[in-house]
């Protein structure tokens, strides 16, 4: 165990939890906050290398980029077309975060399968139980982890991904004597942008409560290969009903599996998956066929606001979260019983 352990026992049960995330924290550090910084890096690296090659190709071209004043031409837009033309940026500055939200998906979706599976694998769940830390808490620092924590720092590498790239274009425009200033910080709303991102994090931590619930109950309960009874399993099922048509038997398409069992078992850590569950009535219109850019789109909109109160008071959303709620609480009692798991 490479873990640095405090004394539990000394705590208060509010210490003991914080020990518990810090535990966390250091035993998933690569994955929760290097990864999200090191994607982001590369994304900045990969975009001064475009500018750089974007210069050279002008250059053997005879292409000359001459200085303007941007300011004057966005002096002549009008209010409408000013607030799009913002619109727009925003979701530029949101796409860039795709691999970052993708990477996050990715990182926690494993992490929660294999927390507890692990913990059996190594027998090292024997030595936490010998602590006097309940196996409640112990499953919550890991829900806590999935759906705040790690979620805060895909945010953090974003907003720094997004400045850095701010900077560069800034920086880039000048040394061709464009003043890019009016255009790239005025309108672009940073702040706005940032605030509707961790306003969503709690939205999202009840939308991926049934993945959650049922990826740590996966994790709790089975002797070996977990990814299979997570993942092969609700296929398997999937295939079996649409080829009985059970949800024909109830009025219901073959697809509503897919989309309402399946889909929010497995796909629910992804970054604002709940805008997939949403009437289109609820929607803004999309700037596109594209679904990711219509959810961006969505995410840097005045509405979103209200597309967020239309979907915490949508029967899905709770009846996910209460799914997901008795899910952790079948993964507590697994926890307390099974302490053994084969590789």
């Amino acid at each position: 165990m490479n873990t640095a352990v405090t004394n539990p026992a000394a705590a208060s049960p509010l210490g003991a939890f914080s020990w518990l995330l810090k535990r966390e924290y250091w035993e998933f550090r690569g994955g929760f906050f290097r990864a999200p910084f090191i994607i982001g890096a590369v994304i900045v690296a990969v975009s001064i290398l475009a500018m750089i090659t974007a210069d050279f190709t002008a250059h053997r071209n005879g292409i000359n980029i001459s200085g303007m004043n941007i300011g004057k031409i966005t002096e002549k837009l009008s209010a409408e077309d000013a607030a799009k033309f913002a619109g727009g940026i925003d979701v530029g500055l949101l796409g860039m975060c795709v691999p970052i939200m993708a990477t996050l998906a990715f990182v926690t979706f494993f992490y929660l399968l294999g927390s507890l599976y692990n913990d059996r694998r190594d027998r090292s769940v024997l030595f936490w139980k010998s602590l006097p830390v309940s196996d409640l808490h112990t499953v919550l620092s890991k829900v806590v982890t999935a759906v705040l924590v790690a979620p805060i720092f895909a945010i953090a590498a974003c907003v720094a991904l997004q400045l850095t790239f701010l900077v560069v274009v800034t920086i880039y425009a000048a040394l061709h004597g464009v003043n890019a200033l009016p255009l790239l910080w005025s309108p672009t709303h940073l702040l706005s942008l940032w605030i509707k991102m961790l306003v969503m994090i709690p939205v999202n931590a009840l939308w991926a409560l049934p993945t959650v619930g049922w990826l740590l109950l996966c994790s709790s309960f089975v002797r070996s290969k977990p990814f299979l009874a997570a993942v092969v399993v609700p296929i398997i099922a999937g295939v079996i009903i649409g080829w009985i048509n059970l949800m024909q038997q109830f009025a219901l398409p073959s697809s509503w599996y897919w989309k309402n069992i399946f889909a929010r078992l497995v796909f629910g850590t992804a970054p604002i998956g709940w805008l997939s569950g949403m009437s289109p009535k609820t929607i803004s219109i999309g700037i596109s066929d594209d679904p990711v850019a219509n959810a961006m789109q969505n995410v840097v909109s005045y509405d979103i606001l209200n597309t967020i109160t239309t979907t915490l008071s949508s029967p899905s959303m709770w009846v996910g979260v209460v799914a997901g709620a008795a899910m952790i609480a079948g993964a507590v009692y697994f926890r307390q019983k099974r302490t053994e798991a084969y590789s």
